[in-house]
């Protein structure tokens, strides 16, 4: 039987009320994932190559330059084309960075930070933490921060774990003292105060479906216009049931591609049209508010 704390009852039909800003019935978190460069690599001193298939190809025992080729394109070229999508339509988004990548490439945090967007946290590498010691991870927190602050001008208060999360990974994230929230949840259309804990912290779910992760082989989305029209579903049925929020996921190298980046505009022509409906905002935003609503 699933453990007696897992909680699959949610919210049900009594969800809170959120008050959104400005009376609107909708908040809106885009999401941007910044990896380029904490990929795994045996060129970057790692144990092995990232598997995730972007060139289709899994090369084991030596370096893949194909593959880190793939990844540059979104430091290269699609930070660019991403953060002009977002200045011309006025929308803030977080920028959820690794370490790593930072530390190597400053501008992937430096130039959202100098826009107004936030820059938050997705581990030193981009890898999972589940199984990791808790003394390797307490690690790699303290590093990502320490990076992260150092180029963005301001330490993260956001985190979230590429897929799985170790089972200490909350706690350690309380304990370090500065994050308000982590992102390490898929469960709900509504944030929620994670149980038990020392201090208030907020629980942002994200979501897989309206990510231009689908892009990759299989995960149909083809077309630009497959992307928009899958996430202006996904928004315009939120907007209705109101009092609701929704997480949209981008990575550079993907959605900052030239056939793909008018998806991303069109979901942003739709948004503005809702006008003050929809509330766009960083997800350290969307954290304070719930913190004063509900903590």
């Amino acid at each position: 039987m699933p453990d007696p704390a897992r909680d699959l009852t949610g919210y049900g039909l009594a969800p809170p009320d959120p008050r959104w800003p400005g009376g609107a019935r909708l908040a809106l978190s885009i999401v941007v994932n910044v990896e380029e460069g904490a990929e795994l690599s045996l060129a970057s001193g790692d144990e092995r190559n990232e598997t995730i298939p972007e060139s289709g190809q899994l090369i084991q025992g030596a370096p893949d330059p194909c593959m880190e080729s793939h990844f540059a394109y979104g430091a290269r070229v699609g930070l660019w084309r991403v953060l002009g999508a977002l200045d011309a339509h006025g929308a803030k988004a977080t920028f959820s960075c690794c370490g790593r990548a930072v530390a190597h490439t400053p501008a992937l945090a430096a130039a959202p930070a100098a826009r107004g967007h936030e820059v938050s946290a997705h581990g030193w590498r981009w890898e999972m933490h589940a199984g990791m010691e808790e003394a390797t991870e307490r690690a790699a927190i303290a590093r990502t921060v320490a990076t992260l602050g150092a180029h963005a001008g301001a330490r993260p208060v956001g985190w979230h774990t590429k897929s799985a999360p170790s089972v200490n990974t909350r706690r350690l994230l309380i304990e370090e003292g500065g994050f308000l929230y982590d992102s390490d949840c898929y469960d709900d259309d509504l944030p929620r105060l994670a149980p038990g804990t020392t201090r208030p912290h907020v629980i942002l779910p994200y979501a897989f479906d309206t990510n231009d992760m689908r892009f990759r082989p299989g995960g149909g989305f083809n077309h630009a216009e497959d992307f928009s029209r899958y996430c202006i579903a996904a928004f315009d049925r939120l907007l209705q049931e109101g009092g609701r929020m929704m997480s949209v996921g981008l990575h550079l190298r993907t959605i900052g591609r030239p056939g793909r980046i008018a998806g991303l505009e069109q979901f942003l022509d739709h948004v503005a049209r809702a006008g003050n409906a929809a509330w766009v905002a960083r997800r350290m935003d969307i954290a304070r508010h719930w913190l004063d609503r509900f903590a």
